[in-house]
């Protein structure tokens, strides 16, 4: 099992943990003093409380939690976060509200989930022809019926 440095920022913030043996997510928690009310179509910078030090050649993913986007309208604003293995500030979620109603985040509230992947480091290069395939050009929806 790989160990991640990790920090609390605050004495409130809670470790991320995962939801059960075989989850890929650890939950990430809002690290906010009171209720956070975020009105319909609006969204809010929320505060883990945390930093890490992630291992180079990884990244953390931060997702959306299936049952806050489901059933409350809740997803971060950027659809995934990425946590870069050299970034060491604070961990925020940029959580927005796609519900038509007030929805209200509170303290130690589970808002997203962190997820540690490798990523492969490329140098491009350039060229004036690319190899021919089968699919050739074909875009969105050129391979369905």
């Amino acid at each position: 099992m790989m160990r991640v440095e990790i920090k609390r920022l605050t004495d409130t913030a809670v470790l991320p943990v995962r939801g059960s043996a075989q989850a890929a997510g650890y939950d990430l928690c809002a690290d906010v003093s009171g209720p956070l009310v975020l009105a319909p179509g609006t969204g809010a910078k929320v505060p883990t409380g945390l930093s890490v030090a992630l291992p180079e050649g990884y990244f953390g993913g931060v997702y959306a939690r299936s049952g806050l986007a489901t059933k409350r309208g809740l997803r971060p604003a950027n659809c995934t976060g990425i946590i870069d293995s050299d970034y060491r500030g604070p961990l925020l979620v940029p959580l927005y509200n796609d519900s038509d109603v007030v929805q209200t985040i509170q303290p130690g509230e589970r808002i997203a989930q962190l997820i540690i992947q490798p990523y492969l480091a490329v140098e491009f290069e350039e060229v004036t022809e690319l190899d021919a395939t089968v699919r050739g050009e074909g875009g969105f929806g050129s391979t369905g019926v």
